[in-house]
């Protein structure tokens, strides 16, 4: 660009814009107060503008004002971006697509373990709930809820939750905590909308050996997360997956109820494109994951 000055005459002017002195704004970068004067002065002579209006004090002119917060985002973008880089010299990048529940509940917490280990990864976390597609995304890898049936695709088991109700502490004080699972058909149940991998609470009533078309429904849900939070704000009992109660569980904020053997018809699988399974850092990350599948999977029993 032909009107693009000198890294240094910007640095003037972006300083300058915070100052109401050449002196003072002399003072930040180490320079004279003559020196500042002389880069404004060229910066306004390359772009054909007035800037400042000299006076007692320093004041913008709409030009100057105009250009002051692009200059000023220049440099702090510029600076962002440079640490980054620093930190990032030696690492390498793993990207990983997964369900935003998923990467929210269950991923996150257990990423410093990870950083830990091998700080040399540096992880980019995307979520969609979308069926995963290595041509049309970034993702080097990808951790999936389904049947493990993923064609053409390096696939390997992780782990199967169970499923169980759950519901608030204020919520058992205000209906009684349930004896037995039939008592249950008297409380505001929580239900998630959606496809056949969503629980489903007919299904935990069969199981138990209750057979019942009349449910007491409180709310419809087409969020896993909502439906969690409507549990721990007490609007009812929600059929919960384990990997997403976990830190609720520990903290006594959600209470499990009935210990039902109850294996989700769905598990995770860990996928990504044939070939690549094999390149280190991605083999350190599945041997990881394995690790913390295998932890939390003898938890769930």
């Amino acid at each position: 660009m032909r009107d693009l000055p000198p890294t240094a005459t910007l640095r003037a002017f972006e300083v300058a814009t915070r100052h109401t002195t050449f002196t003072s704004a002399a003072a930040e970068l180490f320079i004279t107060q003559s020196a500042v004067s002389h880069q404004l002065k060229k910066l306004e002579e390359i772009w054909g503008l007035q800037l400042f209006q000299r006076g007692k004090n320093l004041s913008l002119t709409p030009a100057g004002a105009a250009l002051a917060p692009l200059v000023r985002e220049f440099f702090s973008k510029l600076e962002t971006t440079l640490a980054d880089l620093r930190e990032q010299k030696g690492r390498v990048r793993l990207r990983v697509n997964t369900t935003y529940s998923f990467a929210l509940k269950w991923l996150l917490p257990r990423l410093p373990e990870l950083a830990r280990l091998h700080p040399e990864i540096l992880v980019t976390l995307e979520s969609t709930d979308q069926a995963i597609n290595f041509a049309s995304t970034d993702a080097d890898v990808a951790i999936r809820f389904g049947h493990g049936n993923y064609p053409a695709l390096h696939t390997e088991f992780m782990f199967r939750e169970q499923l169980f109700p759950v519901a608030s502490p204020a919520l058992l004080q205000r209906f009684g905590t349930p004896r037995e699972p039939a008592e249950l058909l008297r409380y505001p149940l929580l239900t998630r909308d959606g496809a056949d991998l969503v629980p489903k609470w007919d299904v935990w009533f069969k199981l138990v050996g209750i057979n019942t078309e009349v449910l007491h429904e409180s709310v419809r849900f087409a969020d896993t997360n909502m439906t969690i939070e409507a549990a721990l704000l007490g609007q009812g009992i929600a059929l919960a997956r384990s990997g997403h109660v976990e830190k609720e569980l520990g903290e006594g904020t959600l209470v499990r109820l009935f210990a039902v053997p109850f294996p989700s018809p769905a598990a995770y699988y860990f996928v990504c494109p044939q070939g690549i399974e094999t390149r280190p850092h991605i083999v350190k990350f599945r041997s990881w994951l394995q690790a913390e599948s295998q932890q939390a999977q003898c938890s769930y029993r």
